[in-house]
């Protein structure tokens, strides 16, 4: 399955990548990727636990870029 989330508040394509390189070591998420220019970050997964998914990226993306408001699903 696809997932695609909006990041409000990426400023920077530093950032991205760094969100890009955490998201990415979630077991069971393939295929990151992260737009800078659109805020989006996509992803494939086969796990059915998408909203407990979307949680943990979430806490990474926070992490990784202090500058990420909230992270919302889109698709």
């Amino acid at each position: 399955m696809k997932v695609v989330l909006k990041l409000e508040g990426l400023d920077c394509a530093n950032c991205a990548a760094k969100i890009e390189t955490a998201v990415s070591k979630i077991q069971g998420i393939n295929d990151v990727n992260v737009v800078f220019m659109t805020q989006k970050l996509s992803f494939t997964t086969e796990r059915e636990d998408v909203d407990a998914i979307v949680e943990q990226i979430t806490k990474e993306a926070m992490k990784a870029s202090s500058d990420v408001k909230s992270v919302k699903r889109i698709k």
